[in-house]
């Protein structure tokens, strides 16, 4: 009788360090559409054009806001460990710009070293008008309503 307690705590606390051990394991996700180092050099500058870049790479992940010249392929790998937030571990984005006659003009690499990071601004602006309590906003219409007869 004591073995078989001995025996199930012993499962019991190795199914535990198992569960323990695996949710402490990162979860990674890879995002975006990263090409091959092998298909970027198929790409010639001042020759390649829209065409021969879609028809190597596909179509991009972003197209700049400002220009519809300049394409973006952007990969991310992400690693997320138990609740924590998602962490970027890697990130790379290929440029590839076209100049008037729709042949390749730059083509440039960036990784995750490259970026800068952005600081969101914590200022409230200022609206018109005023604010109102949840009490002002349930109540304020009673008494506003007209019927038509």
């Amino acid at each position: 009788m004591q073995s078989k307690s001995k025996r199930f705590t012993f499962l019991f606390l190795a199914g535990l360090a198992v569960a323990f051990v695996a949710a402490c394991s990162p979860r990674i996700a890879a995002r975006g559409n990263l090409p091959e180092p092998e298909t970027l050099e198929k790409i010639v500058v001042g020759q390649s054009t829209k065409g021969d870049v879609t028809d190597l790479l596909g179509s991009p992940s972003s197209i700049a806001a400002f220009d519809e010249n300049v394409w973006l392929y952007i990969s991310r790998r992400t690693e997320t460990i138990a609740f924590l937030a998602p962490e970027v571990v890697d990130q790379r984005v290929v440029l590839v710009s076209f100049d008037h006659a729709n042949r390749v003009d730059i083509l440039s690499e960036y990784t995750l070293e490259d970026g800068k990071p952005v600081i969101p601004s914590d200022r409230i602006t200022p609206t018109s008008g005023k604010e109102i309590t949840i009490l002002q906003q349930l109540f304020g219409n009673l008494g506003r309503f007209s019927g038509t007869e």
